[in-house]
C-alpha cells in the first residue's frame, strides 16, 4: 500500500482495490486508512516503552531466579577449591575438595543429615556455597598441594584441617559436626626413597644416607622414630639413620640414630599429637659441630641445599641439639625455616606429616655444583653467600677497586691463631703489608659470630694459615682476594680442595703460599733427613691421625723477602 501510495496512486483507488481483494479463509477484509499524526505519536511511544520492557524483563527474571533459588550458585572449599557455573573445573583439581561436598549432600538424601530444610554449607568450606545438582562428579581431587582440605582417618586429629599453603597458620578445628564416615578423602601413596649407594671417589664422606618419605608419615622424637603408613608395601624393612651429613665410621658415637618404620596400617602407628601442612627436616648437630668449618660444611651449607627451596615453609627437628649452637646460627637458621626449631632429643608429641626428610643433601666441602638429584634447584656457592649476606645483613657486594678512591687504602684482615698454626713473626708480615699500602686488621674468629661476619665483609683482602678460620671467606665479598698460607708437608690438596676451589666457587680470587722446610717450627722438631722432611707422603699414609699430630700441629716463619711478591700480586688483582 505503500508503494502505491509513493508513486501516485489516489486513495479511493486503493480503497476500491481493497474492497474488490476477497478475504482468505472467511476473515473481514481489513479496511486500510492513513494514521493521523496524533495517532503516530501514540505508536511511537507504545514502541518504545515495549522496547525497554524486552530490555528490562530478562534481566528482572535473572535476578529473580537468583533470589527464588534454593541454593546460591557456588561453593568453595574454604581451601581454594571452586566449583562454580559455567567454569570449567578439571577431575585433578576436584576430586578431594568436591568429593567432601558430596559426601556431605549425601547425607543429606539419605537422611543422615540435619533434619528439616536444607541447611547452608557449613563454615569449612568458606563462605561461597554451592548448587549441588545431580551432574556433579561424585569425586573431585584437587592436585594442589598447596590448598587441600585432609581429614584424618582413625589418627586422634578427627575433624582437623590443614590449613592452606600460603597462610601459614596452623591446623584449625572443623566446625562442620557430621559423622567422619560421612567424607572419603583418598590419601596420597606412601612413598619411601634412601639414598645409600651414592659415591664420590675423591671424597667419600660427601655422601650421606638421606631417605625422603611422603604420604602418611608420623615423626615421633620420643622414641627416636619416623614411622610411614604402606598398607600395600608388605615387608618393606626398616631402617636406622644418623641424619648428620658427613659419611664417618668416627661419628658413629656422637650422632643419635634416628629409627624409620614402615607400618602396615594406621592401628600399628602411633597416633598423631599435631598436625603439619608444611614439609619437616631431620638432622643432627652433633659430630664435629663447634668447628666453623664443619658447621659450614656439615650442616649449614647441607642444610641450605636441603630446604631454601621451600621458601621458609618447612619444619626443622634437630637431634643431638644443643642451644648455644641454635643461638649462634639464629640468623641462618630463622630465615631457612619461619617456624621454632624442634628439639628431636626431648619432644613428646607425634607429629604427622605428608613430606619428611632424615638426613641433608651434601656436595663436596664448601663447595655447591649442580646435580640433578642432590641439588635440584641447581643453586651455587654465589647463591648461599647471597642467602648469608642477607640473614647477616653484610652490606658490601664487592671490594675496593684501587685508584677508585685515591686516598682509600685495601682493607686487609689477618687471621690469628692462639693454638697451632700461629703466624711466629706476626708483627713483621703486618708491618711489611703495612708499608705495601695495606689497612690492616688482626683478628682472631672468635666471639660474636655476626659482629666478625660484619669485619670480614669490609675487607678486601683475608690472609690467613691454613684452617678452619679460612672458612670465613664465606662472608668476603665477590672479587676480593684470599690468601692462603700451606703448612709444610705436602698440604696441596687439602689446601686447594678445602679452601682454594670453594674461594674460586664464590668468585673470589684465591692465592696460595706454600712454605719452605725453613719456614716451618718441624725444623726444630726433626732432623732433615726424617721422613717429615724426605717423604711426607709417607706420613699421610698412616692416616688423619698421624698426619694431624705432626703436619697440623706446626707453626709457620715467613720468609718476608719470599712472601713480598704474593702481597703485591694482592695488590695487583685489586685493580682489575
Amino acid at each position: 500500500m505503500a508503494f502505491l501510495v509513493q508513486h501516485g496512486k489516489s486513495r479511493g483507488t486503493v480503497a476500491a482495490a481493497a474492497r474488490e481483494r476477497k478475504p482468505r479463509h472467511g476473515a473481514k477484509a481489513a479496511v486500510t486508512r492513513s494514521p493521523g499524526k496524533p495517532e503516530l505519536g501514540r505508536r511511537h511511544l507504545a514502541g518504545r516503552l515495549l522496547l525497554a520492557a524486552c530490555l528490562v524483563a530478562p534481566v528482572l527474571c535473572i535476578c529473580a531466579a537468583r533470589l527464588l533459588s534454593p541454593l546460591p550458585s557456588r561453593v568453595s572449599s574454604g581451601d581454594g577449591v571452586y566449583l562454580a557455573e559455567e567454569k570449567h573445573v578439571s577431575s585433578e583439581d576436584a576430586e578431594a575438595g568436591a568429593g567432601a561436598l558430596n559426601s556431605f549432600h549425601q547425607g543429606i538424601v539419605d537422611g543422615h543429615g540435619p533434619p528439616g530444610p536444607i541447611s547452608p554449607v557449613p563454615a569449612r568450606f568458606g563462605a561461597d556455597l554451592v548448587r549441588i545438582s545431580p551432574e556433579l562428579d561424585t569425586q573431585v581431587k584437587n592436585s594442589n598441594d598447596e590448598n587441600r582440605t585432609v581429614v584424618s582417618n582413625e589418627s586422634g586429629i578427627e575433624g582437623k584441617t590443614i590449613s592452606s599453603g600460603k597462610s601459614g597458620s596452623p591446623p584449625e578445628t572443623s566446625s562442620m559436626d557430621f559423622q567422619q564416615s560421612d567424607i572419603e578423602v583418598s590419601k596420597p601413596m606412601s612413598k619411601i626413597y634412601c639414598d645409600d649407594k651414592s659415591k664420590d671417589e675423591g671424597f667419600p664422606y660427601a655422601r650421606p644416607i638421606i631417605c625422603q618419605m611422603s604420604g602418611d608419615v608420623r615423626v615421633s622424637p620420643g622414641s627416636s622414630s619416623v614411622s610411614i603408613i604402606m598398607p600395600m608395601q608388605q615387608g618393606v624393612e626398616g631402617r636406622r639413620v644418623r641424619p648428620y651429613a658427613r659419611r664417618d665410621d668416627s661419628l658413629l658415637p656422637l650422632v643419635t640414630e634416628v629409627d624409620i618404620r614402615a607400618s602396615a596400617s594406621e592401628n600399628d602407628a602411633p597416633k598423631c599429637s599435631v598436625s603439619h601442612d608444611v614439609p619437616a627436616v631431620i638432622f643432627s648437630i652433633g659430630g664435629y659441630t663447634g668447628n666453623f668449618f664443619h658447621d659450614m660444611s656439615d650442616v649449614l651449607i647441607p642444610l641450605y641445599l636441603t630446604s631454601f627451596r621451600f621458601k621458609g615453609r618447612v619444619k626443622f627437628f634437630i637431634t643431638n641439639y644443643k642451644q648455644w649452637w641454635i643461638q649462634k646460627y639464629k640468623p641462618m637458621l630463622r630465615r631457612l625455616s619461619h617456624y621454632d626449631i624442634i628439639d628431636f632429643d626431648s619432644n613428646k608429641d607425634v607429629h604427622c606429616f605428608e613430606q619428611v626428610m632424615v638426613g641433608l643433601f651434601r656436595d663436596r666441602d664448601l663447595i655447591l655444583q649442580p646435580h640433578p638429584t642432590r641439588n635440584l634447584k641447581g643453586y651455587s656457592m654465589l647463591d648461599f653467600t647471597r642467602f648469608l649476606r642477607h640473614s647477616y645483613g653484610l652490606k658490601r657486594a664487592r671490594p675496593l677497586v684501587l685508584g677508585e678512591e685515591p686516598s682509600k687504602k685495601p682493607k686487609m684482615l689477618v687471621i690469628s691463631r692462639r693454638g697451632t698454626r700461629k703466624i711466629l713473626n706476626l708483627r713483621q708480615v703486618v708491618a711489611i703489608s703495612r708499608a705495601l699500602g695495606f689497612d690492616v686488621t688482626i683478628s682472631e674468629a672468635r666471639g660474636n659470630l655476626k659482629r666478625f661476619a660484619a669485619m670480614v665483609n669490609s675487607c678486601d683482602v683475608l690472609l690467613a694459615v691454613h684452617g678452619a678460620g679460612l672458612t670465613n671467606q664465606i662472608f668476603l665479598p665477590a672479587q676480593a682476594v684470599v690468601i692462603q698460607i700451606v703448612p709444610w708437608g705436602k698440604m696441596d690438596w687439602m689446601a686447594t680442595n678445602f679452601y682454594g676451589e670453594p674461594a674460586r666457587g664464590m668468585n673470589l680470587r684465591y692465592l696460595e703460599y706454600h712454605i719452605s722446610e725453613q719456614e716451618s717450627s718441624l725444623a726444630q722438631r726433626y732432623p732433615r733427613d726424617h721422613m717429615v722432611f724426605k717423604d711426607p707422603m709417607a706420613i699421610h699414609g698412616q692416616g688423619w691421625n698421624v698426619l694431624a699430630d705432626i703436619f697440623m700441629t706446626q707453626d709457620v716463619k715467613l720468609n718476608l723477602r719470599r712472601f713480598r711478591p704474593t702481597l703485591l700480586q694482592a695488590l695487583d688483582l685489586l685493580q682489575l
